[in-house]
């Protein structure tokens, strides 16, 4: 039934005022098992599905022990690396398209969407170096300038962009162009959008970046491990290898893990503490006293499972009870981001988004379920974590006329004398 439907759709597809010879058909995109050789010889004796195993493994290990260093090199490091995979990810999907559509070269296609690309970063970008890096830009003066005027020139960058797409079309082609400017737009969206997120994300602290990242990559592991001893149970339709029984096993050990990490990286202020960006020595700081989400308190334990553990209290820090809500997201959501994924590459007939990670794919591939739960990560801060920041408004409040300066300091006044608070202090 299913295939059925399909052929109807093309059918239907087909008998449009321009035919369905215009997409160059569905013709899959070539993809190839880059496996070093080292590798392929050294595991020439084992069967396929043993063979897969060990070079997921040993490339699996090489890439955590990349994230520890990266992760010791500073958050600096850290943003180039998001901004290095946010790029990758967006060549890997654009290229897809490209190669479907290849026959047709369509004019400007691929340097649009590059253009696109960077007038994209430039107003995100622009955004957080405004909101971070405060009273850096108001202290040189073209920073200044490209501040205050930084959403007109985005706009001015993306119209540019939008007037050359439309001078690029070409009769016969029309709706293929629109369909890749959508294409291009859709990326956009779900890569850079998100990429911008996780690096705000790391500005709230680096353990908002870490824990989440780590219990994505844990979910991966233990699904895969569960699901290659114990699987029997098909999961979904569109992942065929994915199962029950490495789903659950997946949860489980993804939750143990978050408790685990939140603990350790708690007590460590470089992790906990907020990025900040220092002015005197023109580098990043995380230093910091640490909030009450990372200071141990006694918590009282369910008298259900008083009897289980025996103990009625427990010390812990409040912010391994929010790990358990990112961890919980990482496991039961998380993994839909890679469903979405496997549709995505199914529909164009492909087995991974590229050849970049031999046993993996492509970087998009290792990128799928981190870019939901980014967004998830910013949610979860802007609405249960994050107050206001009285050192930002300050900063504000210094840039201001002094006649500004002047009528909010009396409003405040007044309003201080109003709640009886202004009296209470002169007195004290």
């Amino acid at each position: 039934q299913e295939s059925e439907s399909e052929n109807k759709l093309d059918a239907e597809t087909a008998s449009d005022s321009e035919s369905k010879s215009e997409f160059g058909g569905s013709a899959p995109v070539p993809t190839s098992d880059d496996t070093p050789e080292v590798l392929n010889r050294a595991l020439s004796n084992l069967s396929s599905r043993w063979k897969n195993w060990w070079v997921r493994g040993i490339l699996t290990l090489a890439m955590i022990t990349f994230f520890f260093i990266i992760i010791y090199l500073g958050p600096m490091v850290l943003m180039t690396i998001v901004m290095c995979v946010q790029i990758k990810c967006f060549h890997e999907i654009i290229t897809i398209g490209y190669n479907v559509y290849h026959s047709y070269d369509l004019p400007w296609f691929r340097t649009l969407s590059w253009y696109f690309l960077l007038c994209v970063n430039y107003f995100f970008y622009g955004e957080t170096v405004t909101d971070y890096f405060f009273t850096l830009v108001q202290r040189e003066e073209p920073l200044r300038i490209l501040s205050k005027y930084h959403r007109f020139i985005s706009f001015a960058l993306y119209l540019t962009g939008f007037c050359m797409f439309v001078l690029s079309l070409v009769k016969k082609h029309y709706r293929l162009q629109f369909y890749m400017f959508g294409w291009t737009h859709v990326t956009l969206l779900i890569v850079v959008t998100q990429s911008h997120l996780i690096i705000h994300n790391l500005f709230e602290g680096m353990i908002w970046f870490i824990v989440p990242i780590s219990c994505v990559i844990c979910n991966d592991i233990m699904a895969y491990m569960f699901g290659f001893f114990f699987g029997r149970t098909p999961l979904i339709k569109l992942s065929p290898k994915k199962t029950w029984e490495g789903f659950i096993g997946g949860f489980f050990a993804t939750v143990l893990f978050g408790l685990l990490l939140s603990y350790v990286m708690s007590g460590y202020r470089c992790f906990t503490c907020p990025v900040e960006f220092n002015n005197d020595t023109n580098s990043f700081t995380v230093d910091c006293e640490p909030s009450e989400l990372f200071q141990l308190q006694e918590y009282n334990i369910p008298l259900v499972l008083q009897s289980v553990v025996g103990w009625k209290t427990v010390r812990m820090y409040p912010f391994q009870i929010h790990s358990i809500a990112l961890s919980t997201f990482a496991s039961l959501i998380g993994p839909f981001g890679g469903f979405f994924a496997s549709g995505f590459k199914r529909a164009f007939k492909i087995k991974d988004f590229a050849n970049t990670i031999p046993g993996h794919g492509g970087i998009m591939d290792r990128f799928d379920c981190q870019y939901l739960m980014a967004t998830f990560v910013n949610v979860y801060i802007a609405s249960f974590i994050r107050g206001p920041n009285p050192s930002k408004l300050i900063q504000q409040f210094l840039t201001l006329r002094p006649d500004q300066q002047l009528h909010i300091f009396n409003t405040l006044k007044a309003h201080l004398v109003d709640k009886g608070m202004l009296g209470s202090l002169e007195d004290a």
